[in-house]
């Protein structure tokens, strides 16, 4: 079974370009899909823009008694972007004699007010549900040792 084979070999300059497939397409799928744009997220929305703003305004106020801020403190229950950029914040405080019950919601109200976007900010203080330090983020719990 040793079979010689041999083979040609041709030199040529140019070789001619081989011929394209061709597919036909009766129904393109990909039309619809290609020409549909993406939902654009509503700032006012969780995970929206103003809506982040806010919540990340409302992280930069810190209880002056436990070195938290606020919002992973769990005192913000809500926020919410109505018409006109109106910012409603529902908070409450750790107990009715807080130190700064006076104080904190107004604290509140000023700086969401300040948000770039924020046409109106409100702060509804509610005692019910009352805090307890299960509201708090693991974030809040691992700054003050109860991880």
């Amino acid at each position: 079974m040793n079979e010689e084979r041999s083979f040609s070999v041709e030199e040529v300059d140019e070789a001619p370009t081989p011929a394209r497939a061709r597919v036909d397409r009766k129904i393109d799928y990909l039309e619809g899909f290609l020409a549909k744009k993406p939902a654009e997220d509503d700032p006012a929305e969780p995970g929206g823009n103003l809506h982040e703003a806010v919540v990340d305004a409302l992280k930069e106020i810190y209880d002056p008694e436990i070195p938290v801020n606020i919002y992973d403190l769990g005192l913000i229950y809500g926020v919410e972007i109505g018409p006109e950029n109106h910012a409603v914040v529902t908070m409450t405080l750790t107990t009715p004699h807080c130190p700064v019950a006076e104080s904190m919601p107004a604290e509140v109200e000023l700086r969401v007010g300040s948000v770039p976007g924020v046409g109106f900010a409100e702060v509804n203080l509610v005692w019910d549900p009352p805090w307890d330090p299960a509201k708090m983020s693991d974030e809040a719990r691992l700054e003050l040792g109860m991880l």
